[in-house]
């Protein structure tokens, strides 16, 4: 008998489910164990991944011994199929959450099918529904209604309808319900679980064959617009088909992962809530979806970004609800343990307060790649540029908390001051290259200011490499874009020594740290212990390799990166190499960025990439 209480699976064991509005996380258990309804940051009803059975989950899978899982995704789709070997037979699970008409009239549904390939196998199905983060057990309930039979669930403001071929009981001393009954080759038996925003008279019931059929048309749509036919195809297409998932489609926003809480470091604090939406992705956001053909994308975040950030310059955030809201109140949820013993578990980031000076540089480099693309420049774009270069030009002389976000003292990161800069040259080349009105002679000259400061503190002749911060000796992965934002060129002496100073210190095989951090507190980012190696890092040292020349190295490098995926060819934030296990939120929006723009540095998508080879010193 499989066991009914063992706790989340690993991190790599999960497979992502989106409707673009909100995402769910299957296991290879058959559970589903991490979803939040009726939007990626809104309260989980499914929350076993941070807690326990009794946390949340719904579970559809053999009751006996499982000798074999195989999983893959229907194509370029969203639609999961999960193959379960027993002594038995074999039986598939069907999973997907159907993306929203365009209407958005539809609520949330998660929809579950099992199909008998051979033999007869006993299926047990376990539906543990917990509002509020696991805190709330609703009051559920059978109806029948004009020929209508569904469980209700209810608790307070939160609701969901679950319909199906068998519906579960009430298993009384665990507070849960389940049904287990047989399934024999050529059966299929369907359910559907569905937000509802109103309880006493929720949706009518939908046939769940033709949500799966309607799920699968969305994608295969969606990804036939990608182009690009190079090496790694699948895995590129996997990872913008990530992306899209992780896309919040009334916005355009995109959130950093459809989790909470997933730890950096195994049993560490390392914990965020990264449901929101960082405006640093936009840079990398436009450029993979613009890349390979989805421009569509490309225009739905540059509108998110512009509303997000519209209004007084000085109150420009880092980060913003996939909404667009600013408050990302901070909290933690008490009554979860965590993923295996991880706490604290937080709601909320309270790192939208911060000062990171290099947001200006990306949301300038994003809407100059907006343009560089095709996409017109408004008036009203322009001038909110206008009005955060103006608020720029009052504080990029101060200290920030720089790229990762650290809870350590303001430092001077070199990495905040090379994006500084980029700010500056976008809107010196916005009025050069593109004819629009502004200050040019100021820009100018702050932009080479600025540049001549990064090269006389940035830059550390002792050390061999660009730091950490001004007067610093530790190194940073965040050096690693110098060439891919134009700074300087791959080929510099200085960017090649940096390269080889971080392939020395921050390395390990194919992987790479952000940062050094001890088993003590970090004097950086004021924490305690260590964490994995970012993958992201990892990708961007391999666009530093191919920049600085190394062409082949970073092919063969890439390849092995790609390695790490899973086996539906998803990325957490980081990798721990000790316990070869990934670990932080999952899956990670920044991983699958970096990824595919590694593919456009090596491969190229299927818009030319000339101008920014050309600043970079690349042949096209």
């Amino acid at each position: 008998m499989a066991e009914l209480d063992s706790g989340p699976g690993r991190i790599e064991d999960y497979a992502l489910l989106s409707d673009l509005r909100s995402a769910a996380l299957v296991g290879t258990d058959g559970s589903v164990d991490w979803l939040c309804l009726p939007r990626f940051d809104s309260p989980s009803c499914f929350s076993r991944l941070l807690g326990d059975d009794q946390s949340g989950r719904w579970l559809i899978a053999p009751t006996g011994e499982i000798s074999s899982v195989r999983r893959q995704y229907r194509d370029t789709t969203l639609v999961l199929e999960t193959e379960f070997q027993t002594v038995d037979g074999v039986v598939r699970l069907i999973d997907t959450m159907p993306p929203h008409e365009p209407d958005g009239t539809d609520e949330t549904r998660l929809v579950r099918i099992i199909e008998g390939v051979s033999g007869e196998v006993e299926v047990r199905l376990r539906w543990v529904v917990r509002f509020a983060y696991g805190d709330s057990t609703p009051w559920v309930r059978r109806v029948k209604r004009d020929g209508d039979e569904h469980i209700l669930a209810v608790a307070g403001p939160h609701a969901v309808v679950l319909r199906g071929d068998r519906l579960p009981y009430r298993v009384h001393h665990e507070r849960a319900h389940e049904a287990v009954f047989t399934v024999a080759e050529g059966q299929r038996l369907s359910w559907v679980m569905e937000f509802t925003s109103t309880p006493d008279d929720p949706s009518p019931a939908v046939d769940p064959e033709a949500e799966v059929a309607r799920s699968e048309r969305f994608w295969r749509k969606w990804s036939g617009d990608i182009g690009y036919e190079g090496p790694h195809a699948e895995l590129v297409h996997r990872s913008l088909a990530t992306l899209k998932g992780l896309t919040y489609a009334p916005t355009g926003g995109i959130v950093a992962a459809p989790t909470t809480s997933l730890p950096e470091a195994l049993g560490g604090e390392r914990n965020w809530d990264y449901r929101y939406c960082w405006l640093r992705d936009a840079t990398l956001t436009l450029l993979a979806f613009d890349n390979f053909g989805c421009s569509q994308e490309a225009l739905a975040w540059r509108g998110w970004l512009l509303r997000a950030v519209a209004g007084d310059p000085a109150d420009v955030q880092i980060m913003y609800a996939i909404d667009g809201q600013r408050h990302l109140l901070e909290w933690e949820v008490d009554w979860l343990p965590g993923y295996q013993g991880a706490k604290p578990v937080r709601v909320g980031n309270a790192a939208y307060r911060q000062l990171q000076l290099d947001v200006y540089g990306e949301v300038m480099d994003a809407l100059h790649l907006a343009r560089e693309r095709g996409v017109a420049e408004s008036a009203e774009s322009w001038a909110l540029q206008r009005g955060l270069l103006r608020h720029l030009e009052s504080i990029w002389a101060m200290p920030d908390k720089g790229l990762w976000e650290v809870r350590g003292p303001d430092r001077f990161f070199t990495h905040s001051r090379v994006m500084i800069w980029v700010a500056f040259d976008r809107a010196v080349r916005a009025v050069e290259e593109d004819g629009l009105p502004g200050p040019v002679r100021r820009w100018r000259e702050l932009r080479d200011a600025v540049h001549e400061e990064v090269l006389a503190k940035g830059w550390n002749e002792e050390v061999g490499a660009f730091t950490q911060y001004y007067g610093g000796t530790e190194l940073d992965a965040a050096t690693l874009l110098i060439p891919a934002v134009g700074f300087l060129p791959g080929t510099d002496e200085r960017v090649r020594s940096t390269i080889s100073a971080i392939e020395k210190e921050l390395k390990h095989g194919d992987l790479v740290d952000r940062y050094s951090t001890g088993r003590g507190e970090s004097e950086v980012d004021g924490l305690r212990g260590h964490e994995g190696s970012f993958l992201a890092c990892s990708f961007w040292f391999v666009d530093a390799l191919a920049l600085s020349g190394r062409r082949e190295e970073a092919e063969a490098m890439f390849e092995r990166l790609l390695g790490l995926t899973n086996d539906v060819g998803l990325l957490a934030e980081e990798f721990d190499v000790d316990n070869q296990r990934f670990t932080g939120n999952f899956p990670q929006a920044f991983s699958h960025l970096a990824l595919v723009n590694s593919a456009a540095v090596l491969y190229g998508g299927r818009h030319r990439r000339h101008e920014r080879d050309r600043r970079n010193g690349v042949e096209a």
